[in-house]
């Protein structure tokens, strides 16, 4: 791209820029490290380029907030870290119950409660996926650079709007306090999706009927269009129903919707796949060691390839068990217990070996103690 320019960036930093490059012109949010110094950013941002933020009471409120931006027109934002992202859970339901488009960045810390406040984890994998109650479809992205931080904000955004869904983006200290070079394209160049708006006469306009990838579309709040959102199971005209055949429907929508298009939505990055006999399976800050210890498996003639989701929820069972079929092991590092390794289990179905390697310390995973899991195997 020749209209780039080069800039040291944090994480963080380059998260509040790719916000601000896709359209978004609202954050609230509140304090909580290590992810404050993206509503600093935007406190100072925002308004330079007409849109607003606001320092909310607390976590639970900022999610309401957003959920309110969005519907109003505006792509909306908030940032949090473990602790506030249990917060915000209850309104990130209704945001998925109500098909309101808008970006959750969680930059994750050891946890549980207050845990390290400072230190890497991986621990919300799982509540990032399963984190509300109820049955649905979430999409979540991971970064393991900071300049996939930007660009995958952007995608965040584009994925948000284009399928009336919450998208989290769920990265973690490493990747949101470091820094690196980034290329930052012209505008021009970016590709920004907006949210379809109804075509159809305002009185004849049904608030939540599905096009063919089953996403409705949406008005603004005050267009003109009666648009009536609530918590309870609705029927295609917003309003709530307890008919057993609409509630039925109204609830597989929100899964399906994500499911049926998991290809346009699910991405990932694999090397070395065909040949290897023992694949990494790995994601977010923890990959940079990890494709680290895979080009030193190589070096010393072991056959290792790399897999790395970009895109962590939905998981793309066909395409993950494709990746490690025939193969002697996996081998799976993250900084938890062992919560996407749970993933990989069911999806291998005691096909493949499945090994985890798990480190709670507050301490990253190295390429060395990668490399000795995979020397274990061979």
């Amino acid at each position: 791209m020749p209209n780039q320019s080069r800039v040291l960036m944090q994480g963080n930093e380059a998260i509040l820029e790719g916000a601000l490059a896709a359209g978004m012109r609202f954050y609230a949010g509140y304090p909580i490290t290590p992810s404050t110094e993206i509503a600093e950013l935007a406190a100072e941002r925002l308004p330079k380029v007409g849109g607003r933020f606001i320092q909310m009471e607390d976590e639970i409120a900022s999610m309401a907030a957003v959920v309110g931006g969005s519907l109003a027109g505006v792509k909306s934002m908030t940032a949090t870290s473990g602790p506030g992202f249990s917060l915000k859970q209850e309104n990130l339901g209704y945001a998925i119950h109500g098909d309101i488009p808008c970006v959750v960045i969680n930059v994750q810390r050891m946890g549980p409660s207050t845990g390290l406040p400072t230190s890497p984890a991986q621990g919300d994998m799982q509540q990032a996926r399963f984190g509300s109650h109820g049955d649905y479809g979430i999409i979540a992205l991971t970064p393991s650079s900071v300049s996939e931080a930007y660009y995958l904000t952007i995608r965040a955004f584009n994925l948000s709007e284009q399928f009336r869904v919450p998208v989290i983006l769920l990265t973690d200290e490493v990747i949101g306090h470091m820094r690196e070079a980034v290329s930052l394209p012209d505008p021009s160049e970016l590709t920004v999706a907006e949210r379809r708006k109804p075509t159809a006469p305002k009185g004849e306009h049904k608030p939540f009927a599905p096009d063919a990838k089953g996403v409705p579309t949406l008005p603004n709040f005050g267009d003109g269009y009666r648009f009536h959102v609530t918590g309870l199971i609705h029927a295609e005209d917003g309003f709530a129903t307890s008919n057993p055949k609409l509630v039925d429907q109204a609830v597989r929508r929100l899964t399906n919707k994500i499911t049926d298009n998991i290809d346009e939505i699910y991405e990932a990055e694999q090397r070395e796949i065909a040949d290897a006999d023992i694949v990494v399976f790995s994601y977010g800050g923890t990959a940079r060691a990890a494709r680290r210890a895979v080009r030193m498996a190589r070096e010393k003639g072991l056959k290792v390839g790399f897999y790395r989701p970009i895109t962590i929820w939905p998981f793309h069972d066909e395409m993950v068990r494709n990746a490690i079929a025939g193969k002697k092991a996996v081998i799976i590092p993250e900084l938890n217990l062992g919560q996407m390794a749970r993933e990989v289990e069911r999806v291998a179905h005691g096909t493949t070996t499945v090994i985890p390697v798990t480190k709670v310390t507050g301490e990253i995973l190295t390429p060395a103690e990668i490399l000795a899991a995979i020397e274990e195997v061979r």
